[in-house]
């Protein structure tokens, strides 16, 4: 037998093993396996039942992902072939779910007759989140089993049930008391259908999927989703793929299905986030650092500073079960902290997201503390005071002389030069950035920033510690802003210049949100605070001082006491969430535009759209010519999960690989001579850029 499967025989069942380390992915070689087995044991007539499982415990997480997008994918046997033959079977199949059965996985489950699994098991269909529908049967099979409008919420969100929400649907038949007693169960199982003479497939439980919805199900579906969805069109075709299985007989269905999944494959969408899939993994490889780095344990984590920076940080650590100690300097300011870490657990239990006990629990992980000594015990120490180098600095002096040797030191910094932040100490080695993004409890993103003396055991270790806590720690070398907010800075700059010279702060975020970013420059400065934006700007003043007109509409608005959302006025006005146009913010860019002899003029979308994501994309590729970022990909990873890039555009980076290098820079050269004197200040393409187009690349890499 192949050695991508197990097959033994006993009694008269074939039990068929996945074997292809480490998720059984279901590439063309596994699915000739599977099927060679399956069809030996079919012809086999002593054999009167087959259980298909995983070797290893694990079932199937899925697809080969590496073979989407090129002729691997549908070759022979090709998934949707292999999972029409096993439902064509003439014996009961019994599908034993260890662990994991998502996208093709569950679909080669959905092929078996039968189903069962085990405590920890969780089932999904996640392909819309690579920009793809099930295609080997899933849209068409799911809703017959559980019906249309459960397997459609399962497909959309993409995200696995648990076991027992598996059992209660319908998907699994029954489960197992524990993963170690799955296999010897399902083998029960397979003989309780021999001994009843079940049918190798029994009868579809929702023969007609969409019975019981209301006449206009789908129209309204349609209509209440499509503004969440954008531009997306895996949604889409998602909801026309199961609309399909209530209209169609299942073997027309099946063909619907396959074309909507060639659809979705080829398209720039789903290039897209499969460029994400592997940039997730690909940041987690740091030269310097392999499995043989040994990692310093963290079992006790202290955070300096309890507010809502600090208490999100902390957050994650009693999310997964690590007790925190709060350090503040006031007993108010602490009680405070700890009262709204308290309260945002509370809103996810009036959500039903969390119970009242776990939150309990969670709580009981978080201690307050007023003294540093209390701190000598921590094995991770996170700095989150305000974003001041110098009150930054003293805060590690008063670690340095506090924490244990070997404990990691971490500031939450921004954008300030860690390098000198470590300096302070006698332990620079231990020193390390972990730039969280607010909401720190929500956001993905986790910029790890390794300085100049960080010890490789102290960046792998925080690295690990990013992932347990449920972060994509993406490392950065020591620059102002790191990768996200340096490119921020001519990101913002330009959307500042642009108001300046006659557009409005709608007509920006507007061209922005038309790309599907989740929120525009002023929208994005509104909510982080005008008055947070200017302080970071006011740290780098001496870099920005040449330019009269940099950022002056922000710095006005800060010296108006219009700090964004937090006072409802900003670059909008606010009447509790609700944002509309204020006239003011006009006004003073006419004025400002007056006073700095800046002429102003209609500038259109396409303008907006350049001079924005052109400075942007440019200052990536310059941060990845200096080294600070690693790849191009992290920075893509930066600016989907801490700045809204979507991803189904692939992040900056990508998206200028799309919209083709050459445009890019002939754009940045446009811009450098139109705009005159501003233009050549500011409009200089990185030199890797130029690099780039001269040899004629089309991906963005150093050379």
């Amino acid at each position: 037998m192949n050695s991508l499967v197990t097959y033994q025989v006993q009694d008269n069942l074939a039990l068929i093993g996945l074997a292809r380390p480490p998720v059984n992915a279901l590439g063309q070689p596994l699915r000739e396996a599977i099927l060679q087995a399956c069809e030996q044991a079919n012809a086999d007539a002593s054999v009167r039942a087959i259980v298909l499982y995983g070797a290893n415990g694990l079932f199937s997480a899925g697809a080969d992902i590496s073979e989407f997008g090129s002729a691997a994918s549908f070759a022979a046997p090709n998934l949707p072939d292999l999972c029409l033959r096993l439902t064509c079977l003439d014996k009961p199949l019994v599908a034993a779910i260890g662990k994991l059965a998502l996208g093709g996985g569950l679909e080669l489950a959905l092929a078996c007759g039968y189903r069962i699994g085990e405590p920890q098991t969780r089932v999904g269909l996640p392909e819309i989140n690579l920009g793809l529908l099930p295609g080997a049967g899933g849209t068409q099979r799911l809703p017959r089993l559980i019906g249309a409008q459960a397997a459609l919420d399962m497909m959309m969100s993409g995200a696995p049930v648990s076991a027992g929400r598996a059992l209660e649907l319908g998907i699994v038949d029954r489960l197992a008391d524990s993963p170690e007693q799955l296999l010897e169960v399902a083998c029960v199982y397979a003989r309780e259908l021999i001994t009843v003479h079940a049918p190798a497939r029994p009868a579809e439980r929702f023969a007609k999927p969409a019975e019981g919805l209301a006449a206009d199900f789908f129209e309204r579906y349609r209509s209440e989703n499509e503004p969440r969805w954008k531009s997306r069109l895996a949604p889409r075709l998602v909801f026309s793929a199961v609309e399909a299985a209530c209209v169609l007989p299942l073997d027309q269905g099946l063909a619907r299905e396959v074309a909507l999944f060639k659809q979705a494959e080829a398209s720039s969408q789903s290039e897209a986030l499969r460029h994400v899939f592997f940039a997730e993994r690909e940041a987690g490889k740091i030269p310097g650092i392999d499995a043989s780095t040994a990692l310093l344990a963290i079992g006790k984590v202290a955070v300096v500073g309890a507010g809502t920076m600090g208490g999100g940080i902390a957050m994650n650590f009693a999310n997964v079960g690590i007790p925190v100690t709060l350090l503040e300097r006031q007993g108010d300011a602490l009680d405070r902290g700890l009262a709204h870490i308290r309260k945002t657990y509370g809103i996810s239990v009036k959500r039903g997201k969390l119970s009242e006990s776990t939150l309990e629990q969670r709580m009981a992980l978080l201690t307050g503390t007023l003294d540093y000594a209390d701190l000598a015990d921590a094995d991770l120490v996170i700095e989150a005071v305000f974003e001041k180098l110098e009150i930054k600095q003293e805060v590690f002096r008063s670690l340095d002389r506090v924490c244990k040797p070997g404990a990691i030191l971490a500031t939450n910094t921004s954008s300030l030069d860690v390098d000198l932040i470590a300096a302070v100490t006698s332990r620079a080695q231990d020193v390390i950035g972990l730039h969280f993004f607010s909401p720190a409890n929500v956001m993905r993103l986790l910029e790890v920033v390794n300085a100049r003396e960080t010890s490789a055991q102290v960046l792998a270790s925080t690295l690990k510690m990013g992932r347990t806590i449920g972060k994509i720690p993406v490392v950065s070398g020591v620059c102002f802003g790191f990768i996200g907010n340096r490119m921020l800075e001519p990101y913002a700059r330009e959307a500042h210049r642009l108001v300046l010279e006659g557009a409005t702060p709608e007509q920006v975020d507007g061209v922005l949100t038309d790309l599907d970013l989740n929120m525009g420059v002023f929208t994005m400065l509104d909510l982080a605070g005008v008055d947070v934006n200017f302080l970071v700007r006011d740290a780098n003043r001496a870099a920005i001082a040449h330019d009269p007109s940099y950022c002056r509409l922000g710095d006005e608005l800060y010296s108006m006491g219009r700090f964004g959302q937090k006072t409802a006025r900003g670059f909008y006005a606010y009447e509790g969430r609700e944002r509309r146009n204020d006239p003011d913010v006009v006004a003073a860019a006419e004025r400002l535009a007056a006073e700095l002899s800046v002429p102003r003029r209609a500038i259109d979308k396409q303008e907006i759209h350049d001079r924005c994501l052109f400075m942007l994309i440019n200052e990536g590729i310059q941060l990845l010519d200096e080294g600070i970022a690693l790849r191009a990909s992290d920075i893509d990873l930066v600016w989907i999960n801490g700045y809204g890039f979507p991803a189904h555009l692939g992040g900056p980076m990508h998206y200028a690989e799309q919209y083709g290098l050459d445009k890019v820079l002939a754009g940045i050269l446009h811009y450098r001579q139109s705009l005159s004197e501003y233009g050549q200040m500011w409009f200089t393409p990185a030199p890797l850029l130029e690099r780039l187009v001269a040899a004629g690349k089309t991906t963005i890499e150093r050379i």
